[in-house]
């Protein structure tokens, strides 16, 4: 009995040394160290590291509802026919929804910061018979690439904006700003920005312009004809439209001044700009431009009517949620345009604008020079309420 114990024994405990060692030979891998996102506050607020790399990146956008009535602010009847294949009047409500995607990049490197950035918008809405489309479908309106540059240092590169435009500054902080038109938009560009550092910056962009060959407008008639005049302000040549530009920014304001060349049409363009910081709540600014129309009225730097046209307006900040804005124009032609909002955030990042626009056509009836906005109407009145969730 003992003899057998003793065995029993000496087997259990060689069971237990050899799974032992067969569970030490087993041998389980520590996990690695998670690498989580760091954040970068070189740029700004939003940016972080893309991971393995030392470029930051900033992600943000918008989603966008806008509701139109009346003429300006829904372009109504600008180009609806009825069943007849009449021109009239649509007369319901102008809709659409964008999102917007946003994206910056930045890198510290031995030539300079390199940036880069793109925003690409996708719409849905109702023509309300503007546009393309002749009549009042709601419909996807396809993706746009609005910008998408490369910036080295000084030296730009990319689609973006004219500098006619974006170095001298958008005309107000209101929806429809462009009811007496202040240049063309879309463009390829090669930039070089300077910035002296005590307040004095220049521009110099060559660009490629935009659009087709022309469009076409209503006659007296009610007919829709070919309008040369609208041009086509895309280079046909080797030659570039060219914007140069000058800014001296300071804690009141700035002023600012830009000219551009049309290669295309061999005009030239110029806006002069001043803005005032009034007081802690209200800012305010007056722009005017200048323009030949030796070759063609309207170009893609001059689509006012006329040789000038003024701009002017301002921001009041009633508190840390809500602002007033309001904006003025007038051009050559005598058509005079008037914008006016209330601007509220409900809650950070959200944001509810109600604007109302006023837009008198100075040249009513004349097919070259007729405002779309406003279809055939003389006067025109209307309005967009806008919901807009920025992030």
């Amino acid at each position: 009995m003992n003899i057998k114990s003793l065995l029993l024994g000496s087997a259990a405990a060689l069971i237990a040394v050899s799974g032992a060692r067969a569970a030490d030979a087993v041998v389980v891998a520590e996990p690695e160290p998670a690498e989580y996102v760091k954040i970068c506050d070189v740029y700004g607020s939003g940016y972080f590291y893309i991971p393995g790399t030392e470029t930051c990146l900033r992600i943000g956008g918008y989603v966008r509802y806008d509701i139109g009535a009346g003429d300006v602010g829904s372009f109504d009847g600008a180009r609806a026919f009825n069943q007849f294949g009449d021109p009239k009047e649509q007369d319901t409500w102008y809709k659409n929804t964008r999102f917007t995607l946003k994206t910056w990049t930045g890198q510290e490197t031995e030539l300079g910061t390199l940036k880069t950035y793109t925003e690409t918008r996708i719409n849905f809405g109702n023509s309300n018979g503007y546009g393309d489309d002749f009549g009042n479908d709601a419909v996807n309106k396809g993706i746009t690439l609005n910008f998408a540059w490369i910036q080295l240092g000084g030296l730009r590169v990319g689609k973006d904006e004219s500098a006619f435009d974006t170095f001298i500054g958008y005309a107000g902080s209101v929806i429809n700003d462009t009811i007496v038109p202040y240049g063309g938009f879309d463009t390829n560009v090669v930039q070089y920005y300077f910035d002296a550092g005590n307040g004095f910056s220049a521009v110099l962009s060559l660009e490629e312009g935009s659009g087709d060959a022309g469009a076409a407008v209503l006659d007296g008639a009610g007919n829709y004809v070919f309008n040369a005049t609208s041009g086509n302000d895309t280079i046909d040549s080797y030659v570039p439209h060219v914007v140069g530009g000058v800014k001296y920014t300071q804690g009141w304001g700035d002023i600012i001044a830009v000219g551009a060349y049309d290669s295309t049409w061999e005009e030239w363009a110029g806006k002069v700009r001043l803005d005032v910081n009034a007081t802690n709540e209200l800012s305010l600014f007056i722009m005017a431009g200048y323009g030949t129309d030796d070759h063609i009225d309207r170009n893609f730097y001059k689509p006012w009517g006329g040789n000038w046209a003024v701009w002017g307006g301002g921001t009041y900040k009633f508190n840390e949620k809500t602002s007033f804005n309001l904006q003025a124009s007038a051009d050559d032609d005598k058509n005079y345009g008037v914008a006016a909002n209330i601007a509220y955030d409900i809650v950070p990042g959200l944001t509810v604008t109600a604007e109302v626009d006023y837009d008198h056509d100075g040249k009513f009836g004349d097919a070259d020079n007729r405002n779309w906005t406003n279809a055939d109407k003389k006067n025109s009145v209307g309005g967009i309420l806008r919901f807009q969730r920025s992030f």
